[in-house]
């Protein structure tokens, strides 16, 4: 399958022309109106600071069920100890910041670009990202960050300076995003980090009918 070169029209090509790595298309930009369309459309972008902007679509997805969340005898002895506090959409930028610090596996540097970091931090203002940050003594030890639209929320990345910050983090969210009766989670690509939390890999065709399924609710947008 061939790669498409976007243009200034805001337009992505059918998710499932993507190539064997899920590469679907490059270029374009990193507008709102264009990150709303490429998440509604199973899209996101990932690349790196030298590189143009790349559009990935891949096959197979890994997807977390809110109601499918594994949480470890350790973890849920951490969470009950409350020695932690969670926050949402206080700290975004330093939640982006902090994630930028931490790369991708086999990938060198960074690949929260400084373009994506302002990208995201306008969906912020908007209100359709959202950050769940996790303090330590009223200092910041952990988060993530992701889009929500409709009832699917989009993981982009998380973080942690102390240990279990970041499953406490998600943990959170995912009590919150129960509680809003969200279908599901996108987490992009497989990672043994997330499998064991009870995430799961579907082929891009039923992503696709869950995303859409879930997208026929309104957004819960603003502060959460």
């Amino acid at each position: 399958m061939p790669v498409y070169t976007l243009d200034d029209r805001i337009v992505f090509p059918d998710p499932a022309s993507a190539d064997k790595s899920g590469l679907l298309a490059v270029g374009g930009d990193l507008s709102p109106e264009r990150l709303l369309l490429a998440y509604s459309s199973g899209i996101f972008p990932w690349y790196s600071e030298d590189d143009p902007i790349m559009w990935w679509s891949p096959d197979p997805r890994m997807i977390l069920i809110p109601d499918s969340l594994k949480v470890s005898k350790s973890l849920r002895q951490t969470i009950n100890n409350k020695k932690f506090e969670i926050k949402f959409d206080t700290q975004f930028e330093k939640v982006i910041s902090n994630c930028s610090k931490t790369p991708r596996t086999d990938q060198d540097g960074t690949w929260i670009t400084r373009e994506m970091k302002q990208a995201y931090l306008s969906l912020h203002k908007l209100g359709f990202a959202h950050s769940v940050e996790t303090y330590y003594q009223n200092e910041l030890v952990g988060g993530l960050y992701g889009i929500s639209l409709g009832k699917a929320f989009f993981g982009e990345s998380m973080f942690f300076n102390k240990r279990d910050a970041s499953k406490i983090a998600l943990y959170f969210l995912v009590q919150k995003l129960k509680e809003w009766d969200f279908q599901l989670i996108d987490a992009q690509v497989e990672t043994e980090h997330l499998k064991r939390m009870g995430a799961r890999l579907v082929s891009r065709a039923e992503f696709l009918i869950s995303l859409n399924n879930a997208l026929n609710f309104p957004t819960i947008k603003g502060i959460w």
